[in-house]
């Protein structure tokens, strides 16, 4: 086997080149490292979104380096490179518009990553805690997630794909000409869809409803089965399923955010004492209070607002009890149970709609009915 003449010298180029684009690439991998690491990423995705971005850029940029530093190291031991041509051209245009090109892919490729990692972070911090709600809010989170790393990955793809074009002398002109004819086309044609849209996000981003609440849109109540960026979708008593378009929504009550109250309305006779019935139905509330079934479910005890109204042939009471969400109905049902068994055992009467009928000449007429003669029959 011979050995290429001067190849002490051709050996030391080769390394000097290897190692200057193993050394340029590290350098660009631990800057790209700092940068996710700093995104603060669970440890237990540290592979995907810190360690294999990492490898990836190194492998990218030393493959770059080697290509555009080898030909000169060769050149400088006395060798020429003969690959299609030209190598100083060559080296020329991958120290430029190569390298130029590696970098727009490469930091392409680290913004997606950095907003992955991003996203990953917000899923995170918002699946923390031990409230009600955090299933919830996970679910918010991960669909407000997947919303923007989709966003943002077509946005960065679009644009480094234009700026590699464009450093391949390649006309974008009628690219972008095109692409701006037809977002205005699509813009035109899907301004309720883009509306609807900007309407979900912002109601999820802001948590103005959830899947699971009982909510009433537009008039219409119901159960949340669905929470999608275009609709909203409620099934009611009946089961019966009702679907919104976002951009439609002009109401929205939230009957079970954070926490509920069961409004009672109590009638007792004029006769009755006020505050003797107000008693009964903290005693009736304490009683629901004490049923292991129900204590989880009480947040405060019964408020007893007084009287609110003069109806007819009754006096009306008002009451609240705080509970959890979607439990008032449940601790509404007891409540109005207890206080009918403690009513009944005080001897407090619900009054009874009445109806009063006066007759002219009824005194005449039962006058004559005892003077007619008995029925032989």
């Amino acid at each position: 086997m011979t050995l290429p003449p001067n190849w002490p010298g051709l050996t030391a180029a080769i390394g000097a080149a290897l190692l200057a684009a193993y050394l340029i690439a590290d350098i660009v991998a631990r800057i790209a490292h700092s940068v996710l690491r700093a995104v603060g990423t669970d440890p237990q995705i540290d592979a995907l979104f810190v360690d294999r971005p990492r490898r990836i850029v190194r492998s990218t940029i030393f493959v770059i380096s080697s290509a555009a530093l080898l030909p000169p190291a060769l050149k400088m031991a006395g060798y020429e490179a003969r690959i299609g041509g030209d190598a100083e051209a060559l080296a020329r245009w991958l120290l430029d518009r190569g390298l130029r090109i590696g970098l727009i892919a490469v930091i392409a490729y680290l913004v997606i990553r950095i907003g992955s990692a991003a996203a990953r972070r917000f899923e995170r911090e918002m699946s923390h805690g031990t409230g009600l709600d955090v299933v919830e809010r996970t679910k918010r989170a991960q669909t407000l997630s997947r919303l923007v790393q989709k966003s943002l990955t077509i946005a960065v793809v679009l644009m480094a794909a234009l700026m590699v074009l464009r450093e391949l002398d390649m006309d974008i002109t009628p690219v972008l000409t095109g692409a701006g004819i037809a977002g205005l086309a699509v813009g035109f044609g899907a301004q309720t869809v883009v509306r609807d849209v900007i309407s979900g996000f912002f109601m999820i981003l802001e948590d103005q409803v959830r899947v699971g609440d009982v909510a009433v849109v537009n008039g219409q109540g119901g159960l949340v089965e669905a929470l999608n960026l275009r609709t909203i979708v409620l099934r009611d008593f009946e089961g019966t399923v009702h679907v919104f378009s976002n951009g439609e929504v002009k109401t929205l009550a939230n009957r079970s955010k954070d926490f509920s109250y069961y409004v009672i309305d109590v009638g007792m006779r004029h006769e009755e004492d006020p505050d003797r019935v107000a008693t009964a139905i903290r005693d009736a509330a304490t009683r629901v209070m004490e049923d292991d079934r129900f204590t989880p479910h009480i947040l405060e005890p019964v408020e007893v607002v007084g009287i609110d109204a003069f109806a007819d042939g009754q006096v009306v009471l008002k009451a609240r009890i705080k509970t959890v969400p979607l439990k008032q109905w449940d601790v509404g049902r007891e409540l109005r149970k207890q206080i009918a068994r403690i009513f009944s055992e005080r001897g407090i009467e619900i009054p009874v709609p009445q109806i009063n009928v006066k007759v002219d000449g009824l005194e005449e007429i039962l006058r004559r009915a005892g003077e007619r003669p008995p029925d032989p029959r």
